[in-house]
């Protein structure tokens, strides 16, 4: 699951963006308004904390200019004021929820949990395909009653071919929904981890779940 985080406080982003990434969310961060856009511009996000006090371009304005494309990607607003009007301002522009600072890190996580799940690929904690379970909150893969050991990366992989179940995704929508712009790996990459997923998710079970489209990338259905 992709975030983006837009928030100038340096300390409090580099914070917030650390701990997102130890919860195995990849994510995006930038200070700037403009700079948001770009980012925004660029990928899809499945969620974006925003902040609404900001340079070149506020919160407010970065909302309206979604919401008037129609881009119904949730966002969580991080504001300082504690006023009624300026959550109703923000609320009233399309933002999915607020988040006052200071907040505890708990809190914005449950936060992300439940505006994930108003999207209707997210309305379940849990992913499943045939025998296999994947669960977000506990970030526990099963199948057939086994418990699978992932790394991070795995599970972030996984977890983007189980949302979009019987849609074939390239490699570079694969890339794009796991690693971050940081992101500096080889053209197979993507392949190397779904060569590890396969051996902990297939091999030793009849029904192949991960299947390969060739000359376009990869689909987990349940029928070949």
């Amino acid at each position: 699951m992709r975030l983006l985080i837009v928030e100038d406080e340096n300390d409090l982003r580099n914070i917030v963006k650390k701990r997102l990434v130890k919860e195995h969310y990849s994510v995006d961060a930038c200070g700037d308004g403009l700079e948001a856009m770009d980012h925004i511009d660029m990928t899809s996000y499945d969620g974006i904390i925003l902040d609404i006090m900001l340079p070149g371009k506020d919160g407010y304005e970065i909302l309206r200019e979604l919401r008037r494309r129609e881009d119904d990607t949730p966002v969580l607003l991080l504001t300082a004021k504690d006023s009624i009007e300026d959550r109703v301002k923000g609320l009233d522009l399309g933002a999915d929820d607020y988040l006052i600072k200071p907040f505890a890190f708990e809190e914005l996580l449950a936060r992300i949990r439940v505006m994930m799940r108003r999207k209707p690929q997210f309305t379940s904690n849990q992913l499943k395909i045939a025998d296999l379970i994947l669960d977000r909150d506990t970030r526990k893969v099963t199948r057939a009653g086994n418990e699978i050991d992932l790394s991070a990366k795995e599970f972030m992989v996984l977890e983007c071919l189980m949302r979009n179940k019987n849609i074939v995704m390239t490699r570079l929508q694969i890339e794009q929904n796991a690693w971050n712009f940081d992101f500096e790996g080889g053209s197979n990459v993507i392949d190397v981890y779904i060569r590890y997923l396969r051996k902990k998710i297939d091999a030793q079970y009849e029904q192949k779940l991960i299947h390969t489209v060739r000359g376009v990338g990869y689909v987990m259905r349940e029928n070949e």
